[in-house]
């Protein structure tokens, strides 16, 4: 049982706080300022009164601390004047200016207010500012939120106009000193690229010391690595990566002297927790793939100060900001940008409702950044309402059981009927038939999807296919299946997925970049974040509970390609990509969870037809998006010379105009 009084105790976790971030501290009796770079003063006097802490770095006082009792957290906002009045009083024996770096803290709780910004607001922050964090801001001219009023008007040559008004809106919230700003770009509209050409203005212009691009998987991080590396900035021959230093996290060690750092949450919450961490914990959804038994909170690390970043960009930031992560964000103080193509209300209430850029599906679509999709359906009785393995009553029914990691088999006695539901198919119940009847419907049901998908040789063409999976060993009972029922070699359908025996990154190039595979089986690895643009169909095998998870899935077919481009993977084609196709067989686009659907509701009514309707004055949403969806089409189909001569009759109004109306 202490004795100590509720103001002693504040001070005992003030002192400890301190003393971790790197200050010295010492009474108003004893002081020795060429002790350290930073000395924190208790009880120093002014002018009026004595001020809890004074903070010194190279013998001149920057800072001030009032310290509050822990039962006083929730008016820190209100001694803000007192705080203030310390800061422009004189300190005895000295001639000092007023002190711009100041705090008030009860040592759970500290807010800091910086009376060198241009509109000073106080702001919560994790721990104080080390000496050093504090000798350089005194160095600088102009604070951080000072230069970001200076930000030159933004070169557009390049971007997409979804990606100027996302750079342009988010700039003036940087004006605005909003501490969180959402970017909401639908999956393959250019959410890195906006990011990196934002970065790269605000390490130009605003001198930003460094940027944490964020991401949940080390699959995402090497891709946005790989972009860093291939973006060449405006006005400059040189690459990103030529005129500042890249780093991507992959251990504790975080080296001061780079610009921009690529990590993953987990890797960021082991590193403030100062533990190593196994690589194959970055390889899945951090909130599917490591669940700690207990929630353990992130502690100060002197490597990793909160100060260490100005800016945290948070991709797929839907994933990132709940649960034991959403800590990792609060820890750093730093200005946050979320991008996501799947917010949520749990994501506009963390980014404080600043959405800077609202950019979906449908907006895409028009504009000519991404393809429509049309929605083929394979319904199977047993993925609809499961089954039964009966027991024999005559004989012994013995049943083929199977190891979920070495896959070896076993019989085992069936003492009585088993019942399994549609959920435990592929999960914990195998039944290859069912597989087989789904994959025989979709290779008989192909040539109607793509009916323009012969070559020279009258021989229909498989467009490049991904097949999501439960499992890994649903994906190889899948794999085993479509070579067997299309007839093929093993080079016809591989599995990219993180346990794969072959490498999983050289499949997927070669998926990207090559004739072989046609048909490609993934788990997780290549559901979100990664890029295939011929990929012209999706098969879903799995359902997905999240409504965010299956947009981003869905996105892998979205992007658009050329039609040279396209035959490099696909000789076959005849148009350029014009649409994709998501074959469902396991119900996953009935239900509400996706906010994207098809713009063509009426895929049986002619195009003549739709046009007749609109003529005699039908006025119907469905209508109308379906027949946007048609134009989309023929217009990404329209030679130099159509295209032209269509510019004429409209006469030189842009079609796109045409599509926005409908």
């Amino acid at each position: 049982m202490t004795n100590q009084s509720p103001e002693q105790i504040s001070r005992d976790f003030i002192d400890k706080i301190l003393i971790q971030s790197g200050w010295l501290i010492q009474d108003k009796k004893s002081i020795h300022l060429s002790a350290g770079i930073g000395i924190a003063v208790r009880e120093y006097n002014t002018d009026v009164g004595p001020a809890d802490y004074v903070l010194f770095v190279d013998r001149k006082p920057v800072g001030i601390i009032e310290a509050k009792r822990e039962e006083e957290g929730h008016r820190l906002t209100t001694v803000e004047d007192q705080s203030k009045e310390y800061s422009q009083a004189k300190l005895k024996y000295l001639n000092n200016d007023p002190i711009p770096y100041v705090y008030e803290s009860t040592g759970e709780l500290t807010r800091f207010t910086n009376y060198r910004d241009p509109k000073p607001r106080s702001r919560p922050i994790f721990a104080f500012h080390r000496p050093e964090t504090l000798r350089a801001s005194e160095k600088n001219e102009k604070q951080l939120r000072g230069r970001l009023l200076d930000l030159p008007s933004l070169p557009i040559s390049g971007l997409r106009d979804c990606q100027i008004l996302a750079i342009t809106k988010l700039e003036e919230s940087f004006k605005g000193n909003k501490p969180r700003a959402l970017i909401q770009m639908t999956t393959g509209s250019g959410k890195t690229f906006t990011s990196i050409t934002f970065i790269y203005r605000l390490l130009k212009y605003a001198k930003s010391k460094r940027i944490l691009f964020l991401v949940d998987t080390k699959n995402l991080g090497e891709q946005a690595e790989q972009e860093f590396m291939s973006y060449l900035p405006n006005g400059d021959n040189r690459k990103f990566t030529e005129l500042y230093a890249v780093h991507r996290l992959k251990s504790r060690f975080v080296p001061p002297d780079n610009q921009v750092y690529i990590g993953t949450i987990q890797r960021l919450y082991s590193i403030l927790r100062g533990k190593e961490l196994e690589d194959s914990l970055e390889e899945g959804n951090p909130n599917e793939k490591w669940v700690p038994n207990e929630p353990v909170p992130v502690e100060y690390n002197p490597h990793l100060p909160p100060e260490f970043f100005d800016f945290v960009v948070i991709d797929e930031c839907h994933r990132s900001i709940y649960n034991l992560w959403k800590q990792v964000l609060e820890y750093f103080d730093t200005f946050q940008i979320g991008l996501t193509a799947t917010p949520d209300n749990r994501t506009y209430g963390y980014f404080n409702q600043n959405v800077v850029s609202d950019y979906g599906f449908e907006k895409a679509v028009i504009d000519g950044v991404l393809v429509p999709y049309n929605v083929f359906t394979i319904e199977t009785q047993i993925s609809k309402n499961g089954a039964q393995i009966q027991k024999e009553s005559l004989f012994k029914e013995y049943i083929e059981k199977r190891e979920r990691l070495t896959r070896r088999k076993f019989w085992e006695q069936l003492d009585e009927d088993l019942e399994y539901s549609a959920k435990k198919l592929d999960n914990e119940i195998v039944n290859p038939s069912q597989i087989r009847t789904v994959i025989k419907s979709f290779r008989k049901n192909l040539p109607q999807m793509f009916p323009d998908r012969y070559d020279l040789n009258h021989e229909f063409e498989v467009p490049k296919t991904l097949i999501f999976a439960k499992t890994d060993s649903h994906a190889d009972d899948i794999i085993q299946i479509v070579r067997e029922e299309f007839g093929e070699e093993n080079r016809f359908c591989k599995k990219i997925t993180y346990k794969a025996e072959e490498d999983p990154k050289s499949t997927l190039s070669q998926f990207r970049n090559d004739y072989y595979p046609r048909v490609a089986v993934t788990v997780d690895m290549i559901a979100t974040g990664t890029d295939v643009k011929p990929l012209e169909c999706l098969l879903f095998m799995r359902d997905i509970k999240s409504r965010n998870y299956f947009e981003q899935m869905k996105g892998r077919g979205t992007r658009t390609l050329s039609l040279d481009d396209l035959r490099k993977v696909s000789p076959s084609a005849r148009f350029t990509k014009d649409h994709f196709v998501i074959v469902d067989a396991v119900g996953v686009t009935k239900s509400l969870k996706t906010d994207s659907r098809p713009l063509d509701k009426k895929p049986g009514v002619a195009l003549k037809d739709l046009l007749g309707a609109i003529a005699v004055g039908v006025q119907d949403e469905d209508l109308f998006t379906t027949l946007a969806d048609r134009l989309i089409r023929l217009d990404k189909q329209l030679t130099e010379k159509e295209r032209t001569s269509l510019h004429k009759k409209r006469k030189g109004k842009q079609f796109r105009r045409l599509l926005r109306r409908f």
